[in-house]
């Protein structure tokens, strides 16, 4: 698989329309989410390249990360008489971006896309390194391809359409980033404060996020270029995510988290984990675990759900055999792939969760 194009944009009409114009199409699709179609369409749509653009819709959030979408999808691209010569571009967070990836990728057995994520978390995780796919049978991301998009274009512009929550949620992948990186790159994500007038995000904390999305998009490219299918080091990336999974697809069950709360929980998790099994700092773990608490409160579990949440794990993609495999850490950037736990480090990890 080559190389994913990635583009930060500082001009996005010039930016799209070049991108368009080096993908030769029939017809041009648009994907968005009910949120992205009135919050970020609208920042496109008159561009010159978007004017004969066909516009499909589906809902929003991750509980329609499904089947049912995806068909919806196929159905439409059908109905506008898409060919395998068409051209669909993404354009949304990374429920869009992961099913879209998907729906081009099937369709006609393969059409190009483009991904334009417009959340904090789709820029920095889920629209880079080629992964798409669907939620199913109640597990996260269980059916998917990998697949690059033609070209990723990351334009900032739209972060000033986000609450606290979702730059949050962005941050938590941008965290794990740093712990999988080096020392510096940790360091100066703990110490950026996330600001908000209300709930709205200020232009000072948007502008140190540019920054760091620059970095945080560096680590996953490097990672990604190096192991495109996940064979090896790739799995780095699955740091915090065993665990963060298992929160979600539970959470799907009650009431919805994001992915990147998700993805912060597990982080405790496995940190511990990473603390008790291969010698990570415990002042490092807690500094990291006191950021989280602080910015991300917890989802609340109790004993009678360890059971559940482990079932949830043994679901993993990662996983050999009956293990549960993990990504741990011996240190900021001393990356352990292909780790196991037993059961009853599991939940004493959850009991450290539970109770820090």
């Amino acid at each position: 698989m080559e190389q994913q194009r990635v583009i930060f944009s500082e001009n996005l009409g010039q930016t799209l329309e070049q991108a368009v114009s080096e993908c030769a199409h029939d017809r041009l699709l648009v994907l968005v989410d009910e949120t992205t179609h009135d919050c970020c369409l609208p920042v496109i749509r008159n561009y010159d390249c978007m004017k004969e653009a066909q516009v499909i819709t589906i809902p929003a959030t991750d509980t329609h990360k499904t089947l049912e979408s995806l068909a919806h999808v196929w159905s439409e691209m059908q109905q506008m008489g898409a060919t395998r010569h068409s051209l669909m571009i993404n354009l949304g967070g990374g429920m869009v971006t992961d099913l879209g990836g998907f729906a081009a990728s099937t369709f006609k057995r393969g059409i190009p896309y483009i991904n334009i994520p417009t959340t904090l978390l789709s820029m920095v995780d889920a629209s880079v390194g080629g992964k798409t796919g669907i939620n199913f049978g109640g597990l996260k991301n269980e059916i998917g391809v990998f697949n690059n998009a033609r070209c990723v274009i990351l334009d900032t512009t739209f972060l000033h359409t986000l609450d606290h929550e979702n730059i949050l949620s962005g941050y938590a992948e941008m965290l794990k980033h740093g712990l999988i990186d080096c020392d510096s790159h940790w360091a100066e994500l703990l110490n950026n404060p996330i600001d908000t007038i209300g709930t709205i995000v200020t232009i000072d904390t948007i502008k140190t996020i540019s920054h760091l999305l620059v970095k945080s998009v560096a680590v996953k490219q490097r990672i990604v270029t190096e192991d495109p299918t996940e064979k090896g080091i790739r799995k780095a990336l699955n740091l915090g995510h065993t665990a963060g999974h298992a929160f979600e697809s539970l959470a799907l069950e009650r009431k919805p988290i994001l992915h990147g709360y998700a993805v912060a929980y597990g982080l405790v998790v496995e940190l511990y984990l990473c603390c008790i099994k291969t010698g990570f700092p415990q002042d490092k773990m807690r500094q990291t675990v006191n950021f989280i608490k602080e910015n991300y409160g917890r989802m609340t579990i109790t004993c009678d759900d360890y059971p559940h949440l482990i079932e949830l794990m043994h679901h993993d993609k990662k996983n050999v055999g009956n293990d549960i495999n993990f990504t741990l850490l011996g240190g900021i950037g001393d990356i352990r792939i292909n780790q196991t736990a037993t059961e009853e480090e599991i939940k004493e990890a959850l009991d450290f969760y539970r109770e820090y």
